[in-house]
Order: structure tokens, then sequence, then C-alpha cells
């Protein structure tokens, strides 16, 4: 058998886009013979997959799953909403949300956990996905929430089936009382989490260098009111004041009754639960959000073509 040198495995790589240990399988399984290579990587369907990965992939679908006192939310995009809507793709969503209640939640984790169906780890299977639906696709973001007692409310807004949609939402709350009412406060919260966005739970959570800028901008906008130093500190605070009450979640209007503030909405449930609530963690995932598409033209694409 011939030698497999780093220096092979290397050129395989270059030449196809498949990963190292698939590119040293390959030679070690043709011998050393690069083209023969080439040709086992197509078809295991691997080289297909890896020169796909370069194509964006904005679309998809968010899962969500629990277990006890742990929910996670996932994003796994695909190129097309046509693919989101295929039962396969939907099985292979909702089997990433429930493994990675297994994990801690982060990316590389679920990643790496083996994925019940195939044997495999989710990163494979996503990978032998890929060469069977022949589109790219990814596991973009993770997200994993617990409380020791009290709920993680789940929430899919438009869900297309069952734990599935375009945007989801986790909501940690901790309380020692009735855990059917505390998980039916979570999804209203969460469902309000949906509608808002919140950037923090709490004011004094907001991240430090967002409320700068935004304290920066007011400030140039109050000079241009020509006001005095003193006057324009005043006006800044307010603003400021302002900004919080709408970005922090607890000091935010609730939607379902905008006469309280979700902090007191909570508070006030608290007798429904029989214990009080404390609002430990929330994540909320948009699918595609902060994905740059690729904007196409189609007609220059069409004459370009017919250019030749």
């Amino acid at each position: 058998m011939s030698e497999i040198t780093a220096a092979m495995v290397k050129e395989l790589r270059e030449k196809t886009g498949a990963g190292m240990m698939d590119c040293k399988k390959a030679l070690a399984e043709t011998n050393g013979d690069m083209e023969a290579a080439i040709d086992w990587l197509r078809a295991k369907g691997i080289a297909k997959a890896d020169k796909k990965s370069g194509r964006t992939a904005a679309e998809g679908l968010i899962g969500v799953s629990s277990q006890g006192t742990k929910a996670v939310v996932v994003e796994v995009n695909s190129e097309t909403d046509f693919v989101a809507r295929n039962d396969a793709f939907q099985d292979l969503v909702r089997g990433i949300a429930k493994v990675a209640v297994s994990t801690n939640g982060s990316v590389e984790a679920v990643a790496a956990a083996t994925y019940p169906a195939s044997g495999k780890s989710v990163s494979d299977t996503i990978k032998d996905a890929i060469a069977t639906i022949g589109e790219n696709m990814n596991l973009r973001r993770s997200v994993a929430l617990s409380v020791e007692d009290g709920v993680v409310a789940t929430y899919i807004h438009n869900a297309v089936s069952d734990g599935l949609g375009k945007l989801g939402v986790l909501v940690a709350l901790k309380s020692t009382g009735d855990k059917e009412a505390l998980n039916a406060v979570g999804r209203q919260v969460a469902m309000h989490i949906a509608a808002t966005a919140p950037l923090a739970i709490r004011p004094e959570e907001v991240d430090a260098a967002v409320a700068e800028r935004e304290r920066n901008v007011f400030i140039e906008q109050s000079r241009a009111s020509g006001k005095p130093d003193n006057i324009i500190e005043k006006m800044v605070e307010g603003r400021m004041r302002k900004f919080f009450e709408e970005v922090a979640l607890l000091s935010q209007a609730f939607v379902i009754n905008p006469d309280l503030t979700v902090a007191a909405a909570i508070k006030e449930a608290e007798k429904a639960v029989g214990a009080p609530i404390e609002v430990a963690g929330m994540a909320r995932l948009l699918l595609g959000e902060g994905v740059e598409k690729e904007e196409t033209d189609f007609a220059a694409e069409v004459a370009a073509a017919v250019k030749g």
C-alpha cells in the first residue's frame, strides 16, 4: 500500500473541498491514487457536499425541544425555502433539536453529538443530507437554557410543524410554584419576546457598548437644540431612561396587556403560580438573522449566458 503523505491529503482537499479525514480515508481506500480518490469522494457524495458549502444558506428552520427543566432552540439553514418545506429536512431539524437537549447547547457540542437515526455525528448527518437533497445546509446557531427548579417555556411563532418554524423563543423561569401555571406564564412571556425582541432582561444588563452608542447619538441630537449643557444632560438622561424601558424585557409594556410592564404582569402571575417568579434567561432566534444573502440579478445572468 502506498504511503499517504500530508501533501497528498492537502492536494486532495484543495481539489475537492472535502474534509481532512475524508481525504485521508479516500486515499487509503484507493491506495493513494489521486483521481480514484476524487471519484471515491464523489461516489460518497462528500465532494459534492463540500463544494456546495460556499453557497449562502439563509433559509431553513428554527427548531425547539425540551426535556424536564431544560430546553434548546436551534437554527439549521438551507439555501431555499422549498427545501425547508421538505419532510426530510423538517425531520432532520427536529432530530437535531432533540439531540441538542443532551448537550451544553453550543454549536460545537451539538455538531459533535451522535444523531441516533444515522449513528453518525450531527455534522456528518447534515453532510449526508446535503449530498442527498443537493443543497447547502448548516447548523448555524444553538442555545440551551435550564433551571434547577422552574420551567423553560418554548414558543415557535407561525409554526410550520410541531416544534418548527421561522422564529423560536426560550424563557427560563425560576420558581417553586405550580409548574403548569408557570409554563403558561412562560409561554406568554415568550410570545412577548417574539414580538418585541428585547436586548436584555433588565436595563442594567443591556450591552454597555450598545448603550454608549445610543447615548452618543442622543448627545449629538440634543446639542442641535442649542440648549445649555446642564439642560442637554437632563435631556440625554431622560432619553436613555426611555431607551432602557423600550429594550429591556422587564420594563417593556406587556404586549398581552399594555397597561402593565412585563415585570408587573409576572408579579401578578405569582398569585396563580403560588410562589415568586424570576426570569433567569431568554433566547430568541429569528431565521437568517444577520446572514448576508447573495443578491443576484437574474436578467443580467440571462444576458451574460446569451452572450456566451
